[in-house]
């Protein structure tokens, strides 16, 4: 589950948004409040804010996010519970709060709204809330026994790490046995893979690197592997001289029928490969003389 908050001026249209009945809006929660629409509820909640006029963002707006498949099986009561357990976790204590449940989309989300103001005038201190939600809500999760933040985040790392492997097996395979001599070669090579490797240029048409689309990731290069950065790969292509020497020379690669420059980076890269190459030849050579 994810959790976001801040603080808020605009309490009446954005308790409108949250109680948009275009969204399947349900109210699941609600606390010291007897309005019957947001006019209402916005009036409570300023009778109260009237206590502390210095506060300008008295409203306290949240949502709460469960995990797509968490949010398919929680009852109308198992919302509830989460948003209380939620203003619990957050300190909140008694105040005047109003959630929301949308489900017009596949991710089931609450959006909550709490007076910032307590029954005494008191604000309630914001300073650092978007943080505070984001741990309230992993510990809600914790206490409910829902998926956490953590846990998605681990699913979806060892899912992309396979995916990673798969694809820096095939850029070897690629690179060890067809020796591509250019890019557009390799790209070519690599689509016959299911890999498809997509240039990223920038607003000065510069060639900056390139992404690698492949089983609904797509991934730069260097989160793929260090490398498989623009750079990196544009030094490894450029083992084949001719290539290299024209890059360099030109400064700029022609991509499936479009001339477009290098950028500083790759063109750096690409020079100090090229002379890493030039001075192995010349340390081989010495050595078949002196042999």
């Amino acid at each position: 589950m994810i959790g976001k908050g801040k603080s808020i001026a605009h309490t009446r249209a954005s308790m409108q948004y949250g109680w948009n009945q275009e969204k399947n809006a349900e109210i699941v929660y609600t606390q010291n409040l007897c309005g019957d629409n947001p006019k209402e509820v916005t009036k409570e909640f300023q009778m109260i804010q009237q206590m502390n006029v210095r506060c300008e963002k008295n409203t306290l707006s949240f949502v709460l996010s469960p995990t797509i498949e968490d949010g398919r099986t929680l009852s109308r009561e198992d919302l509830e519970e989460l948003t209380d357990t939620f203003m619990k976790e957050m300190e909140l204590g008694e105040r005047q709060a109003i959630a929301f449940v949308h489900r017009d989309k596949a991710h089931t989300h609450i959006h909550l709204y709490v007076n910032r103001i307590d029954f005494q005038g008191k604000a309630y201190k914001d300073s650092y809330i978007g943080k505070r939600s984001q741990k309230a809500a992993e510990r809600t999760a914790q206490r409910l026994q829902l998926t956490t933040v953590r846990e998605v985040q681990q699913h979806r790392d060892q899912s992309l790490k396979h995916v990673r492997n798969e694809i820096k097996q095939i850029h070897d395979r690629i690179i060890q046995e067809y020796k591509p001599k250019s890019f557009d070669e390799y790209i070519s090579l690599m689509k016959r893979q299911r890999v498809s490797v997509i240039p990223t240029i920038n607003k000065q048409n510069q060639l900056q690197g390139f992404r690698f689309q492949y089983k609904n990731h797509n991934l730069k290069g260097s989160e793929v592997h260090r490398e498989m950065s623009g750079a990196k790969l544009g030094a490894v292509l450029s083992r084949n001289q001719r290539f290299g020497q024209k890059l360099i020379q030109d400064n700029q690669v022609n991509l499936m029928g479009k001339a477009v420059e290098l950028s500083g980076n790759m063109a750096a890269k690409i020079t100090t490969e090229l002379a890493k190459q030039a001075a192995k030849r010349v340390i081989d050579t010495g050595f078949e003389i002196g042999y």
